[in-house]
């Protein structure tokens, strides 16, 4: 790096062509609804601290803690690198032991109980997190570039959450989605029956139309396949979901379905789909 005294003019230059971007991480930031201290990662965009009039698109994960592992930074700086999505405000959100609890959906848990502070995930998001980003960092509040996405069980809470806040959260993002969450256990008789998530989009009355969707399998996600034809279980619960948003009269451009050969449950596989998501959820319709 440059001094700055020195060499002034070089100085912003090379700060201008850096394109990783600045990684905050906040620590201990402490929720009244979940009564507990939350852990999130912040990645600015390069240009954050040179640019003070702008605003940013604002994307968020469910299980922040994910990130790291994908080598999300090194993503972020290729994409930009190669002008492939505005610069935004990635914020990565940490689960911890009580993922289970606070992940899910807030209508209702789930078979065995599980999911029970949906309710106040929901409202540490709405009502805790998003104020504090929106008053501390320069992130836009239009809905059109607000993204929230997840993996597995976060995919699921980011899905209900921005599925009943659509106000709030233009993009949904699905990595690999936990879309088997049912209220009974499988029935032989009727196996793809009582999936909650199916059930919500269902039966909402008048959905904003305006939303979109963008969901990822990967061919190895799993190996259970309980209704026996041929397709695993992750794979037919996001076709069925997609069938349901269909239903429900969202148009094919609001919806995209990923679907990554050998593709596993993991990190890996959903930073291979990563870059599809945020150049399709951050430039379409901007």
């Amino acid at each position: 790096m440059l001094n700055f005294w020195q060499a002034p003019l070089e100085t912003v230059y090379e700060l201008l062509q850096r394109k990783a971007p600045h990684l905050r991480q906040i620590r201990h930031f402490y929720s009244e609804s979940l009564g507990r201290e939350v852990d999130f990662d912040v990645y600015l965009p390069p240009d954050y601290h040179l640019s003070s009039g702008n605003e940013y698109p604002l994307v968020l994960f469910n299980d922040g803690q994910d990130l790291p592992r994908m080598q999300f930074s090194r993503i972020l700086e290729t994409l930009y690198y190669q002008q492939q999505i505005p610069h935004c405000i990635v914020v990565g959100i940490y689960a911890n032991h009580d993922r289970m609890r606070e992940y899910g959906t807030a209508r209702q848990v789930d078979y065995k109980a599980r999911g029970d502070k949906a309710p106040a995930y929901t409202d540490f998001m709405l009502r805790e997190l998003m104020p504090y980003l929106l008053r501390r960092f320069r992130a836009t509040n239009q809905r059109e570039k607000t993204l929230f996405a997840g993996f597995s069980l976060g995919a699921l809470s980011a899905l209900d959450i921005a599925w009943a806040h659509a106000h709030v959260f233009g993009t949904v993002g699905v990595f690999s989605g936990a879309l088997w969450w049912r209220w009974s256990p499988v029935s032989e008789h009727d196996p793809d029956a009582d999936r909650i998530m199916h059930d919500i989009i269902y039966k909402t009355e008048n959905p904003n139309h305006t939303q979109r969707f963008w969901l990822q399998c990967g061919t190895r996600d799993e190996e259970d396949d309980r209704n026996n034809n041929g397709v695993i279980d992750s794979i037919d619960d996001t076709l069925h979901l997609i069938a349901a948003l269909k239903h429900k009269n969202f148009p094919e451009h609001h919806i995209r379905y990923v679907e990554i050969q050998e593709g596993t449950h993991d990190p890996e596989t959903w930073g291979q789909a990563m870059p599809d998501f945020l150049k399709w959820g951050l430039t379409l319709g901007f």
